[in-house]
Parts: C-alpha cells; sequence; structure tokens
C-alpha cells in the first residue's frame, strides 16, 4: 500500500516471466499456429478491405413498366353472354405505390352497374336467415358490405339473406379467373434507376452506365448490369412461375446490393441484382393467399352516380437497395492489426492446454502406467513444475509433513479431531528439488516469535524438564520421538509427528541432520552472515540458534519457503533440537499458524 502513495512507483515497469522450452514438437506447434494465423489475419485484411473506412449507402429508386396487355372478357348484355377483347397499357395496370415500389396487376374480379340502395346481403353463414328475427336493424358487421335494415328478403330461389343499404348489387365472393386474365405481364419489362451517394466520402454515382443500351435486358451471366428487367425472368430466377403466382398476386423482392471500393487504386462500385420471394409462396395452405385489394370507377348515368367495384390481383416488387462504400484509413487498419495480435496467443494457449493435460493427475495415475507409447509424454510433467506454480491458500488448518521414507510431501488442511497427525494421509504432492551448494542459502530467523511468522514449530507453554524417552508413545516408529505434555487436545494431536511412517532409523541421528541442523559453529556463522555486529551470549544465542535450527530443518526438509511456513516438526527432531539448544528455564512457547 505505500508503494501506492509514492511517487517513484510511476515510473516502475512490470512485465511477465517468460520461460522457454526447447521442444521439436511444441516448437512445430507454435509456428504451425502463427502461419496458420497470419494467412487468416493477412486474407481477411484483404478479401473484406478491413483497412477501409465504411459507409453505408443511401439511395433513391425510380421505375418504369413498359408492356401492352390484350385480355378477354366475357359480359352479359341484355341476358346474352358476350367476349370482349380489351387492350390495356401501362396506366390501367400500373398504381402508384409508396416508398421503392411498384406494383402489376395480373387478375381482376369486376362488379359493375353498383348503385346505392337496398339489397340482400350476399350469402354466408353470418348474412343467411329465415326471418326477421334474424337480421338486426342498424348492424355493422366489419366482414358486411352494408348495414342491415332488419328485413329478411329472398337473395335467390329459396335462400334468403339480410337486407342491407349499401352498393348494390353486393360483390359476389368469387375465385379469381384461372389463367390469370393478364398472364401475358410476365413479358412486361420494367427499368430501374437507382442512384446512390456515399457523403462522407464524397461520392455519388448510379446503376446506369454511360453509352447505357435501352434494348438490353438483365440476365445473370450475359448481360448483369443491365437495368431493363423482364418480370418473367424474376421469377425464374427465384423458381416460381410467374403464370402461377399471377392468378392471386405474390410480393417479389429487387435486392441492389452496391460493395464499392472507393480507393483510387482499386477502383470500382457497380450494383449486383439479385431477387427474392418475399410473401408466403404456399398459397393453397396460407389463410389470406396472394395480394390483393379493391378500387373503384366511379360515373354518373341518368343523373344517378355509379361505380364498377374492381378487386385487383397483382404483384407488388419491393425494391431493396443495400450495401457499403469504403475507402482507405489508416486508423481502421492499426486498429484491425491490434485487434488481431491476440489471435497470436491461441498457440501458447493450445500448448499450455497440452501441457497441463498431459501432466494432471488422471495421466499419471491412469494412463501412463497401462500405456507404454504415452510414456513420452510424461515429460510434460518437467514442463508443467518449470512453468506453473502452485499455492495454496493460507488458512489455519493448512500443514505440511515429510517423511523419510517417503519420496513425497503431505498437504493437510483438516481439523484434528482425535487423530494424530502421524496417521492423516493427506494430499500426495511432489518434493520440490533443492541445492545445498551454498549453505547460506538457508533461510534464517534471529528474532522471537510472535514477530516472524515463519516460527510455527513453538508449542504452547510448557514447564518442566524434557520426557524421558522411555516414555516413547505408540505413534513412533524411529524410537526418538518423545509424548507431548500439553494441555490442549489438539496441540497435542499436532505434535504426535514421527519422522518416518514406517519403523526405520531416526532423521536426528544422520550426518545432514548433524551438520546442518546441530551444528552451532554453522549455525552461528548464517546469524552473523545475517547481521555481523549481533553480540551472541549465552541467553540470546540459544534461543536465535534454536529457531534458525528450526528453519533450517524445515527449509531443507521442504524446499520452499511456502511450506516452510506451515511445515510441522517431528516431535524426534523438535526434542533433539531443544536438547541441543535449550531454554534456561525450560520453557518454550507452542506452535502457531503464522495466518
Amino acid at each position: 500500500m505505500p508503494a501506492c502513495c509514492n511517487c517513484d512507483s510511476v515510473f516502475q515497469y512490470e512485465t511477465n516471466k517468460v520461460v522457454q522450452i526447447h521442444s521439436v514438437n511444441y516448437g512445430t506447434i507454435k509456428w504451425l499456429f502463427h502461419i496458420l494465423v497470419l494467412s487468416y489475419v493477412s486474407f481477411a485484411l484483404v478479401s473484406d478491405k478491413l483497412y477501409q473506412e465504411k459507409e453505408n449507402v443511401i439511395s433513391s429508386v425510380h421505375t418504369k413498366v413498359k408492356g401492352i396487355a390484350v385480355v378477354t372478357e366475357e359480359i352479359t348484355e341484355n341476358g346474352v353472354k358476350k367476349t370482349l377483347q380489351r387492350t390495356l397499357d401501362t396506366a390501367d395496370y400500373i398504381f402508384p405505390m409508396q416508398a421503392n415500389s411498384f406494383f402489376v396487376m395480373t387478375n381482376f374480379l369486376k362488379t359493375e352497374g353498383q348503385v346505392q340502395g337496398l339489397c340482400p346481403e350476399y350469402p354466408t353463414p353470418r348474412t343467411v336467415c329465415s326471418n326477421d328475427r334474424g337480421c338486426k336493424k342498424g348492424w355493422m358487421d366489419p366482414q358486411s358490405k352494408g348495414v342491415q335494415t332488419g328485413r329478411c328478403i329472398q337473395y335467390s330461389g329459396n335462400t334468403k339473406t339480410c337486407e342491407v343499404l349499401a352498393w348494390c348489387p353486393i360483390e359476389a365472393a368469387l375465385e379469381a379467373p384461372r389463367p390469370a386474365l393478364l398472364k401475358s405481364a410476365e413479358n412486361f419489362t420494367v427499368l430501374i434507376k437507382n442512384n446512390v451517394d456515399f457523403p462522407k466520402h464524397n461520392y455519388t454515382t448510379r446503376n446506369i452506365l454511360p453509352g447505357f443500351n435501352i434494348t438490353c435486358t438483365f440476365h445473370k451471366t450475359r448481360n448483369p448490369k443491365c437495368p431493363i428487367f423482364r418480370l418473367g425472368d424474376i421469377f425464374q430466377e427465384t423458381g416460381d412461375n410467374f403464370s402461377d403466382v399471377a392468378i392471386q398476386g405474390g410480393i417479389m423482392g429487387i435486392e441492389i446490393y452496391w460493395d464499392c471500393n472507393l480507393d483510387k487504386w482499386f477502383h470500382h462500385c457497380r450494383p449486383k441484382y439479385s431477387f427474392r420471394r418475399l410473401d408466403d409462396k404456399t398459397t393453397n395452405e396460407s389463410l389470406y393467399p396472394g395480394y390483393n385489394f379493391r378500387y373503384a370507377k366511379y360515373y354518373k348515368e341518368s343523373n344517378v352516380e355509379k361505380r364498377t367495384l374492381i378487386k385487383v390481383f397483382g404483384i407488388r416488387f419491393d425494391i431493396l437497395v443495400f450495401g457499403s462504400g469504403g475507402k482507405f484509413d489508416i486508423i481502421q487498419l492499426v486498429v484491425y492489426i491490434g485487434s488481431t495480435l491476440s489471435y497470436f496467443g491461441l498457440a501458447t494457449f493450445f500448448i499450455d492446454f497440452i501441457i497441463s493435460a498431459f501432466s494432471s493427475q488422471c495421466c499419471q495415475s491412469n494412463i501412463y502406467p497401462r500405456c507404454q507409447r504415452c510414456k513420452p509424454c510424461r515429460v510434460n510433467e518437467y514442463y508443467h513444475r518449470k512453468k506453473f506454480e502452485t499455492i495454496m491458500e493460507p488458512s489455519r488448518t493448512l500443514k505440511y509433513v515429510s517423511f523419510e521414507d517417503e519420496p513425497f510431501i503431505r498437504r493437510v488442511n483438516q481439523q484434528l479431531f482425535g487423530e494424530s497427525l502421524q496417521y492423516i494421509s493427506g494430499e500426495k504432492i511432489p518434493r520440490p528439488p533443492v541445492s545445498f551448494e551454498d549453505l547460506s542459502r538457508l533461510p534464517g530467523s534471529c528474532q522471537e516469535p510472535p514477530s516472524v511468522p515463519a516460527q510455527d514449530r513453538e508449542m504452547q507453554l510448557l514447564s518442566g524438564e524434557a520426557p524421558r524417552s522411555e516414555d516413547r508413545p505408540s505413534w513412533c516408529q524411529c524410537g526418538k520421538c518423545l509424548p507431548s505434555q500439553l494441555s490442549v487436545k489438539t496441540s497435542r494431536w499436532l505434535e504426535e509427528l514421527c519422522c518416518r511412517k514406517t519403523p526405520g532409523k531416526c532423521i536426528t541421528t544422520t550426518s545432514p541432520f548433524q551438520r546442518l541442523i546441530l551444528s552451532r559453529v554453522s549455525l552461528q556463522f548464517r546469524l552473523l552472515c545475517q547481521t555481523p555486529l549481533l553480540e551472541l551470549d549465552t541467553e540470546s544465542n540459544n534461543s536465535q540458534l534454536r529457531h534458525l535450527a528450526y528453519r533450517s530443518y524445515t527449509t531443507w526438509r521442504f524446499s520452499s519457503v511456502e511450506m516452510a511456513d506451515f511445515a510441522i516438526l517431528p516431535s524426534c527432531c523438535r526434542w533433539t533440537i531443544r536438547r541441543e539448544f535449550p531454554r534456561s528455564q525450560g520453557q518454550y512457547s507452542g506452535f502457531k499458524s503464522p495466518f
């Protein structure tokens, strides 16, 4: 925390420590990933023009439809049916639409000579009646053609319907003519004028090129840039039949896509046309198939206003313009390069995953013992130890135990409820390597606890002389341990620990223990290396040397400062050190966790 308030910390630099693994396999994987990432990044940069600043297109559309249709109609005149042919031009079959759309009529139904008056409603389940009680005066049904008068009158034959005030005669609910009356509309052509603008790049253009050939017709391969489209060809592009759609109508989308490269060295800005059916193709299954609406032509006859009601079926064409234009921008290029640098970390992530997977406990226990070909992969355990460091969360129940006859260390992280520490299995973890080239590297402490948390081998206050060796407890395997004389049970269980898991020679009888732990000259030398002017009197000297001996033993046996802080000394080693460096009053302070 004080460093946060120090001005010098502003000029500090922090960097990660890197572990280099010299391996042909992992080196190949790394460069393979780098080549793949570089290829992808370069391809995406060029193909998608990610070095450009993009701007969406702003456009306007104008259309012109051309074509003539001949319609054959059957009319009834004085009770006689006659066939009449009519010629329809653009003004007859084109209806103005809003936005970028136009409508072409392909079929219709006429109800001629309608006049305001009273007449029977067209028969439907809602309008059929048997007497006046089935009709309600003033009733206006949204599905009806007029306002009911309350009378039930004859429609035709024995059918009666409610009388309404409406345009009479009422329009009949008839099916659209088959084939469509304007089936020749598939030969109509439409000219689409599309102007586009990119205001940020100060660029404007349109889809009609200079020298435009007015006799051309769009074709996907032979003439893809022509803005004149035959309506039948549009439906062929979508896999539909114009004659079938023309009966009840539909909605067709004409897509104009602008992908403009506005750079001077690769300038290109031409549209691409495509087509898409926008309405429900399954007209027989949909509730309201096709596309239709009604309109009326009004006229007067003998000073009476009349109208001709026309139900129009046709195709609405929606012109959808979208796209973008881009120019080179150095900021976009830098942003793209910066965003793709993280992709090169995929190699590191993948290799770290392999090392972690092949060095996992599952592979060590289940795969390597059964698979001889997998044993070369055990080299990943060595890489894992060099690269990763496991740190256990400090807690009051955390303890480390080292037995002389076991090649590993046991980690115990639980409360001792009535069971000696000697019998707790714990978790087996690898023993860290240690070098004894320089004994001065073994850390020491010159202070009395609790000022230094590393002095966790102490016991609670204990008075009296050391116990006799004849009182060797049952959990001792070396013959040198002594029973605990603490009053608190949990502390006694913590001290019930031997240097061995199985019966054998005690570690206190070995030469390294005598030279590293009990050598007064070596311990005093290390104290003076830390504090050259330290005065070593007898009382304080024994206390300092005893604490340094504790620390030297845990550093020797556990080879890790983190483990040494939570290491528990065996009873035999503890009492051997105390006999060598006794306290004058014979009292010792007990084990205290540093956290």
